[in-house]
């Protein structure tokens, strides 16, 4: 079927913390909604069969819960498929947003999915409802090709969101399609946690995705274009991530990935939307993990020779490192119950310093989850200091197999390039109880080769 995402730069409110009136907040959604409406249209002109646009990119960010009240549409949670806001405006008040949104996949005949702020009242005897009366939700919505509102999501894990609630039980939102079946959607930080991305997929058996973020990039572990593919890779799913466009605030990187394909746009340096179209193959069965034999065991060195290992700090977390040095070799690294194992060889020494490195704990910095790591990163500088360091560019390509003895079965395979590519690993999976990566000669400078694994009982 084909495909687009929108990386869209939005217009943003100047002072989202200032107190505005309905009008107002609908005047500045409609210049957003304005650009929605022509890359619809161009999506659609291209033969796109549904779009993707991103996270707050309606009504930008930073409000406080009374400031973002006039930008919220009222959003009815159960009406799947029953209501056609596009020709039915009548049915609701405050639902000018969604209409715009509806008529858009009317118009086009493309499904579409959105992201906006909506509202539900809630009585006074419900424990949960908060002091001003009312339920505020971050929420996706899905319509059909028809305009009729199919599926809403509200999101669940909240990135120091203080305008939104989180729902009283996870949603675990669906459509179907004609064209690939079945779409799962949740939001932006939902995709590192248990609830409701895993279920969904599990319990739902899911092969396609729709995926509105607002992503802050971090690296070398969490650019968003590298995790949304070792997530689409790791339950063997479509994803149709939008992310919204805003460089200065580290915010690109959207894409189309099958697990072994991706088309994806990452760009710091110019401004401006991007319109992302592909054709991709529709996932009915799973795909065959293709494993290797067991890879070799690392041979116990006497102290001397094995090389130093040291502390940095990666993600905020405290890892333990050894150098990758020389043009070959056998590594091991261990902290608490993991252990991270290496083989490499590089085609040419260069003055790059890499290290293995191992995290085994909770992190607990801009939210908090159990991380299992093993990473071969390359450094910021040449000294131990600099490992763990945002880098965006590199020439090693190294030959490389990574393996650990991971204690959860949801391992993302993170595959890094320079200038933010993506690869593909040649060999993964799991092999007497290791969870293996191995790549014969990156497509160009090695920058991250990870198993990022997520121990979700123990959050």
């Amino acid at each position: 079927y084909v495909a687009a995402v929108y990386e869209h730069e939005s217009v943003l409110s100047p002072a989202p913390a200032a107190l505005v009136e309905r009008r107002s907040a609908l005047e500045l959604m409609a210049r957003n909604l304005d650009v929605y409406e022509q890359q619809a249209l161009a999506a659609a002109r291209q033969g796109a069969q549904i779009i993707v646009f991103p996270e707050d990119g309606i009504h930008g960010f930073n409000f406080t819960r009374s400031s973002i009240y006039p930008y919220l549409d009222f959003v009815p949670h159960s009406h799947s498929g029953k209501w056609n806001p596009c020709r039915e405006p009548y049915m609701f008040n405050d639902t000018e947003v969604v209409q715009r949104l509806s008529c858009m996949a009317l118009k086009n005949k493309i499904f579409l999915v959105a992201n906006l702020g909506s509202k539900q009242p809630c009585e006074r005897s419900d424990p949960r409802c908060p002091s001003d009366g009312r339920y505020q939700f971050n929420t996706n919505v899905a319509f059909a090709a028809d305009g009729a509102l199919l599926a809403t999501y509200r999101k669940h894990n909240l990135y120091f969101e203080y305008a939104f609630d989180t729902p009283p039980e996870p949603d675990h939102a669906f459509f179907d399609t004609p064209f690939a079946g079945k779409f799962g959607m949740f939001t932006c930080f939902d995709i590192l946690f248990f609830e409701p991305a895993v279920t969904l997929i599990t319990q739902y058996n899911l092969k396609q995705i729709v995926y509105p973020t607002a992503w802050m990039n971090q690296l070398p572990l969490l650019s968003a274009v590298e995790f949304q593919q070792a997530f689409a890779t790791a339950f063997n799913v479509n994803i149709l991530a939008a992310n919204i466009h805003h460089p200065t605030l580290g915010m690109t990187g959207s894409g189309i990935y099958t697990p072994v394909k991706s088309f994806i746009y990452h760009n710091m340096e110019s401004y401006g939307g991007k319109l992302i179209v592909a054709e991709i193959p529709v996932i009915t069965a799973d795909y065959k993990t293709n494993l290797e034999k067991t890879p070799a065991r690392v041979s116990e060195k006497g102290e001397e020779q094995s090389p130093p290992s040291f502390y940095a700090e990666m993600m905020y977390d405290n890892f333990t490192f050894v150098p990758v040095w020389g043009e070959k070799g056998e590594l091991q690294v261990c902290a608490n119950s993991l252990c991270c194992y290496l083989n490499y060889r590089r085609a040419v020494l260069t003055d790059e310093l890499y290290a293995l490195g191992v995290f085994d704990g909770l992190h607990t910095v801009h939210g908090t989850y159990y991380v299992q790591a093993c990473a071969l990163v390359k450094c910021g500088g040449l000294s131990f200091s600099t490992c763990g360091q945002e880098v965006t560019d590199a020439t090693a390509l190294i030959d490389f197999q990574l393996w650990g003895n991971m204690s959860t079965p949801y391992i993302f395979p993170l595959l890094l390039t320079s200038g933010i590519t993506l690869d593909f690993a040649d060999h993964m999976g799991w092999k007497n109880n290791h969870y293996f990566l191995s790549k014969n000669r990156t497509s160009s400078g090695l920058l991250t080769a990870a198993l990022y694994g997520r121990w979700y009982e123990k959050d």
